[in-house]
C-alpha cells in the first residue's frame, strides 16, 4: 500500500464524498462485527458507493495505489471474508446498490442489485406471483451481493439448487474499474468459459458482483411439512430414498436434526411447545410442494407407506402455518441454541448422500475420542448431503479449555470427511478461517489453476486479499 490511512479517507472522500465513507472507529463497529465474533482486526474506512459508477471509480483509485479492499454485503458470512484481515484494508459495502431492475415473472426470470436484502428479494418475487427459492437463516439481513459471493445453500437446495445454480447471468466491477456486462436470461448459452459461475462463489476475490439475473419459479398452491421420527441416520437415509421415490421434485428439503438440539431450544424457551410427535433419538424435517393442479396429500400416503412398513414408528403433520412455522424454527434454531449452552465448534462439511450416516457415526466416534463428553449436535440438509457437524462443551466443561481443543476436533472431523469423499466447506466458504486448510485438501493442480486465475483479473491483489488464496 503506498498511501497512509489519512490519505486513503481523504481519497475516499473525494471518490464518494462525506456520505459515501466512514471514517470513525466506533461508526464501523456494525461493519467489522461479524456473526460468530472470531474476527477482530480493524478497516482504514468503509467506503458505500451509491452506485455502479461510483464503485468503478473506487476500484480504478485503490488499483492505482494499491489499496486492499474488502467486498462486503450484508456481513453475515461465516468465516470472515467479508472483514478485514490485515487491518489496512478497506470495506467496500454495497448495501446502497439496492434496486429491483425487473421482475419477470412469466419469463421466469428477475434482476437485483447487489444491496437487495434476500427477504425482499423474495418479497418482490412474490409481488409478482412467482417464487424466489433461496432460503437461509439469515435472509433478514443478508443480501445478494454476499449470497452470491458465497454460492449460498439452505434449505431447497434440494430441489433447486444452490446460489450458483439459480443465477443466470451477473453484473459486476472488476479489480481495475472495469465493467464485466454479463447480465442475461439465457438458459443455453455456450460462447466460450462461463464467467458467471466464475464470480459466483469466488467470495469477492475476482471482482464485486453488482447485480444478476436469478431464476424465478411458480408458488406452490400450499406445503406439505412433516417432523418425522426415525431411529439414525441410516433409517433417515432410506426414508429420504422412498419420499424422492414417491414425491420426485416436489420433495423441496429434508433436514435431519437429533434430540439433543430440540430439548436445547425447549430449555432456553426458544420453542413454544414440543413439535414433535414423541420422544426420538433423530428426525426429520420433511417438506413437499403441492402445485396447482395436483392432488393434496403425497407427503401423508408416503408417511403411511413409511409407518406400515415399519420404517419409521411416529410423525406429525403440520394442520397449520402456525404448525410448519414451528416445524421449521426447531430446524433453523439449532445452531443457535448452542451458544446459550456454552462453546460450540462448529462445522459445514458434505458428504455423498448415501454416506451421511457413515460421517454421522465415525464422526462423532472420532471427536468422542478426542474431547470424552463432548456433545455432537449433527444436523442439517441431508437430501443433498450438507452436514452441519456442530459439537457442544461437555457438562461443566470450561469452554476456554474446549475450545483450546478445537483444533484437534477439527483435524477428527475433516478426516473423516475427506475419506467419505466429502468437501471441508459445503456452503459457507472459506473466507479467512479454512484458508490454510484449503491447502492442506484442494488438489494442488486445481490451486495452481485458482492462483493463476486470480493473477489475471486481479494482478494488483488488491481484491479481498488473504482470503479463499
Amino acid at each position: 500500500m503506498t498511501l497512509a490511512p489519512p490519505a486513503i479517507i481523504s481519497g475516499l472522500t473525494a471518490l464518494l464524498g462525506e456520505a459515501g465513507v466512514i471514517a470513525d472507529a466506533m461508526a464501523m463497529t456494525s461493519y467489522l462485527t461479524e456473526p460468530r465474533k472470531r474476527f477482530k482486526t480493524p478497516a482504514v474506512a468503509v467506503a458505500l458507493p451509491a452506485d455502479v459508477p461510483a464503485l468503478q471509480a473506487l476500484c480504478r483509485w485503490a488499483s492505482d495505489h494499491r489499496v486492499p479492499l474488502i467486498p462486503q454485503s450484508g456481513n453475515t458470512g461465516l468465516v470472515g471474508g467479508q472483514v478485514p484481515l490485515a487491518g489496512n484494508e478497506v470495506i467496500v459495502n454495497v448495501s446502497r446498490l439496492d434496486r429491483v431492475r425487473e421482475v419477470n415473472a412469466a419469463a421466469g426470470h428477475m434482476t437485483l442489485e447487489a444491496g437487495v436484502i434476500l427477504e425482499e428479494a423474495h418479497r418482490a418475487a412474490e409481488a409478482a406471483g412467482a417464487l424466489f427459492p433461496l432460503w437461509i437463516a439469515s435472509q433478514g439481513s443478508a443480501r445478494i451481493g454476499g449470497v452470491l459471493s458465497s454460492n449460498a445453500g439452505g434449505v431447497q437446495v434440494l430441489a433447486f439448487g444452490n446460489a450458483r445454480e439459480l443465477t443466470l447471468g451477473v453484473e459486476a466491477v472488476l479489480a481495475n474499474g472495469r465493467l464485466y456486462r454479463g447480465l442475461n436470461a439465457l438458459k443455453k448459452d455456450n460462447t466460450g468459459y462461463d464467467l458467471k459461475d466464475l464470480l459466483v462463489g469466488a467470495e469477492g476475490t475476482l471482482g464485486f458482483i453488482t447485480a444478476a439475473t436469478v431464476k424465478l419459479f411458480p408458488i406452490p398452491e400450499a406445503q406439505e411439512t412433516a417432523l418425522i421420527n426415525v431411529p439414525d441416520p441410516g433409517v433417515a437415509l432410506q426414508l429420504f430414498y422412498l419420499l424422492r421415490e414417491r414425491t420426485g421434485s416436489r420433495l423441496t428439503a429434508f433436514e435431519l436434526m437429533n434430540r439433543f438440539g430440540v430439548d436445547l431450544q425447549l430449555k432456553y424457551g426458544l420453542l413454544s411447545r414440543d413439535p414433535t410427535a414423541s420422544l426420538s433419538p433423530w428426525y426429520v424435517l420433511a417438506e413437499v410442494n403441492r402445485m396447482k393442479g395436483s392432488a393434496p396429500g403425497a407427503l401423508q400416503a408416503a408417511l403411511e407407506e413409511a409407518l406400515g412398513s415399519g420404517l419409521v414408528t411416529d410423525a406429525v403433520v403440520a394442520e397449520s402455518e402456525a404448525d410448519r412455522t414451528l416445524m421449521w424454527a426447531a430446524r433453523e434454531q439449532m445452531s443457535e441454541v448452542q451458544s446459550r449452552e456454552g462453546a460450540s465448534i462448529k462445522h459445514d462439511v458434505s458428504v455423498p448422500i448415501s454416506v451421511v450416516p457413515a460421517l454421522i457415526a465415525e464422526g462423532t466416534a472420532a471427536v468422542e475420542k478426542v474431547i470424552p463428553g463432548v456433545r455432537p449436535c449433527p444436523f442439517g440438509h441431508m437430501g443433498d448431503g450438507n452436514i452441519h457437524f456442530n459439537l457442544s462443551q461437555p457438562v461443566g466443561a470450561d469452554p476456554k479449555a474446549f475450545m483450546a481443543r478445537e483444533s484437534d476436533a477439527n483435524a477428527a472431523i475433516y478426516e473423516v470427511v475427506l475419506r467419505l469423499g466429502g468437501s471441508v466447506s459445503a456452503e459457507h466458504g472459506i473466507g479467512q478461517l479454512k484458508r490454510e486448510l484449503l491447502k492442506q485438501v484442494k488438489d494442488p493442480v486445481a490451486l495452481e489453476m485458482m492462483r493463476a486465475i486470480k493473477a489475471a483479473l486481479d494482478p494488483n491483489g488488491i481484491l479481498n486479499p488473504g482470503k479463499v488464496l
